[in-house]
């Protein structure tokens, strides 16, 4: 039950002017009783209406997305490595790669994050 009929609050204060203030701590207690019976009533049917709402999952990468930057980063790589290299040496070749791994390495953080 999720009200706490008026009919029966009429009855406790009467039952209060008829039995006179030595009554008045145990109609209190039942009426403090059935309150509470109210109340969790009310709060377990909310949580049976609306449960919590879940945290949204970290976004992951799919296996298609991973092969997709795996293969797009080593594609990528080919060209900066040959226009790093011929510009930049060995330096810039090593700036490349450094990169290609910090993005894959990204990634896969990412992926990990996403599992937990």
């Amino acid at each position: 039950m999720t009200e706490l009929p008026r009919e029966e609050l009429r009855a406790t204060l009467a039952a209060r002017q008829e039995l006179g203030p030595e009554y008045d701590t145990a109609l209190v207690d039942s009426l403090a009783d059935r309150v509470e019976q109210v109340v969790q009533a009310r709060v377990a049917a909310h949580q049976v209406q609306a449960p919590l709402p879940q945290p949204a999952p970290a976004s992951a990468l799919s296996p298609r997305e991973r092969i997709a930057l795996a293969l797009g980063s080593m594609v990528l790589a080919i060209p900066c490595s040959a226009i790093a290299g011929d510009v930049g040496g060995t330096v810039g070749l090593a700036f490349v790669w450094v990169g290609v791994v910090l993005v894959n390495v990204a990634a896969g953080v990412s992926i990990g994050r996403g599992r937990r």
